[in-house]
């Protein structure tokens, strides 16, 4: 059985997806950009602010199904500049708990929707 996942708390899709899939213990989020909301827009010009968002917006969508970021199992990180990598990962981890860090990936992309600097997707599992 599938479950869309759908909170108020992380922006709306902007295409012919959804926030996140449950299907048994397993979620898989779509990649989260770091638009705010309440602006439905990208406020944050830095990375270190636009991975705080994307964080965020991951941690609203895993509430919405009873879940924290402990629940994290992969990440996948979209970098514009893999330059931004050390500045991302200290936002990044303040995010999971000491030791329990997922199975993750990160590298450089080509472009991001609204010219954003990054994309976070999570894969995570329903305890």
């Amino acid at each position: 059985m599938k479950t869309i996942l759908n909170t108020d708390n992380a922006p709306k899709a902007i295409g012919p997806y959804s926030q996140g899939i449950n299907t048994g213990n397993l979620m898989f989020l779509s990649g989260q950009l770091p638009i705010v909301p309440s602006e439905g827009k990208i406020v944050a010009q830095d990375i270190e602010g636009q991975t705080r968002q994307s964080l965020e917006n991951v941690k609203s969508i895993l509430e919405s199904a009873g879940c924290t970021m402990d629940n994290v199992v992969k990440t996948t990180v979209f970098l514009e500049n893999i330059a931004d990598f050390g500045k991302m990962n200290e936002v990044y981890k303040g995010f999971f708990s000491e030791g329990n860090y997922p199975a993750r990936s990160a590298f450089q992309v080509a472009a991001l929707p609204q010219d954003a600097l990054v994309e976070i997707e999570v894969v995570a599992v329903k305890d």
